[in-house]
């Protein structure tokens, strides 16, 4: 920690953008690069080719790489929490506006606290980078694999036909049951997962906390089921079809409908009022 006297030095800039003092001259500038340069080393991030730090070319490698670790998790280099969310909002408003099928699932490791609690962290952290790897395998490069919790993930599959989103779901968990994860010292561990699923609403505006919470309602029935299952909710009746929610947009100048079929905020007004 900065003696104060430093740190007071450190926090004024002259114009040129160093920190000047009695005690310290210090390039903030280098100095902020330098500690992002190592950040990114942590990371495991590797520079381009020619990668110089202090050029355009050079920044820009550095905010994009800045940028990537900031969404992906550590130990399994899927999407993390955060950019899940940013996903499953724009996955919403792309189902509201085309109609085309999109599948959420969450899936949770059967039991892993026994794992933690009989084999150690390191084991359980072996497990999570098993089936994050497995998921990977069972997706398209379009679909979004995020770790949104200690051993839970997400799915987001687009573009997702029921039959499809079911295979997709029984291939992971197939996949995950068939591959046991090698321990230190030789030791290999059965591994399996829960599957719940629920497929988005077409045409309509939903969210992503109903979303979510129809996906959680099939996973906790498929742990009270007896685990190492899927349990996909059907999808949603559309409340009106693909020409009609055209002809809405189109004369309404692009206002929603609610999930539960309702009029959007703002839509009321322009519709026209119908005798009891």
């Amino acid at each position: 920690m900065l003696e104060p006297p430093i740190a007071s030095h450190l926090n004024t800039e002259d114009a040129a953008g160093t920190a000047r003092g009695p005690e310290v001259v210090v390039d903030v500038s280098s100095l902020r690069l330098e500690l992002a340069l190592n950040l990114l080393t942590q990371a495991g991030w590797q520079p381009p080719p020619g990668f110089q730090p202090h050029s355009f070319d050079g920044l820009q490698a550095v905010i994009d790489g800045l940028c990537d670790i900031s969404s992906r998790d550590a130990l399994t280099g899927l999407a993390n929490r955060r950019q899940f969310e940013v996903a499953i909002s724009r996955e919403i408003d792309r189902v509201a506006r085309a109609g085309e099928p999109a599948l959420l699932l969450v899936l949770d490791i059967d039991h892993f606290k026994k794992v933690n609690d009989t084999h150690g962290h390191a084991a359980g952290d072996l497990v999570i980078q098993s089936v994050a790897a497995a998921l990977q395998d069972c997706v398209r490069p379009m679909d979004t694999v995020a770790r949104v919790g200690g051993e839970e993930f997400a799915i987001i599959l687009p573009n997702c036909p029921p039959a499809f989103g079911q295979t997709v779901a029984e291939r992971i968990r197939n996949k995950v049951a068939s591959q046991p994860v090698a321990l230190v010292g030789g030791a290999a561990l059965a591994v399996t997962v829960s599957v719940g699923g629920a497929f988005a609403p077409q045409w309509v505006r939903s969210s992503p906390t109903l979303w979510m919470d129809r996906a959680d309602q099939q996973l906790y029935r498929a742990k009270a089921e007896g685990r190492n299952r899927t349990c996909l909710e059907l999808p949603p009746l559309t409340v009106v079809s693909p020409e009609e929610k055209g002809m809405l947009f189109g004369a309404l100048g692009g206002y929603d409908l609610e999930e539960d079929g309702t009029p959007a905020s703002g839509m009321a007004e322009v519709l026209p009022k119908t005798s009891p």
